[in-house]
């Protein structure tokens, strides 16, 4: 049985069968499906709630649904522009990101 995924704020639920046959997504179906509604929509399904990294110097944010796709943004962006990148989880908890150096902060 295909994974199902909820959105109440659609009031909708749907199936990963797409996902696993067509995108061949394997164990990243929810993800998949999770970032491809968000970007539809301007929402996640229920349960799902983003890691944000953001830059405090340029325009760049990005959206991720785990820590670690998070965590390397901000270093790689950091090591590049040299800019201050805040990776907020979504328990609202803060790292900044300095050069090579990570700092925890709270919210």
């Amino acid at each position: 049985m295909d994974p199902t995924v909820r959105c109440s704020t659609c009031g909708r639920e749907w199936q990963l069968t797409y996902e696993l046959e067509e995108l061949h997504a394997g164990n990243r179906a929810i993800e998949q499906f999770a970032l491809d509604h968000h970007r539809h929509t301007g929402h996640y399904p229920d349960n799902v709630s983003p890691w944000t990294a953001t830059c405090r110097a340029c325009p760049a944010e990005e959206l991720y649904l785990e820590e670690r796709p998070a965590m390397r943004f901000g270093r790689t962006h950091a090591r590049h522009t040299d800019h201050e990148v805040v990776v907020t989880g979504p328990d609202g908890e803060q790292e900044t990101v300095e050069g090579a150096h990570v700092t925890h902060t709270d919210r």
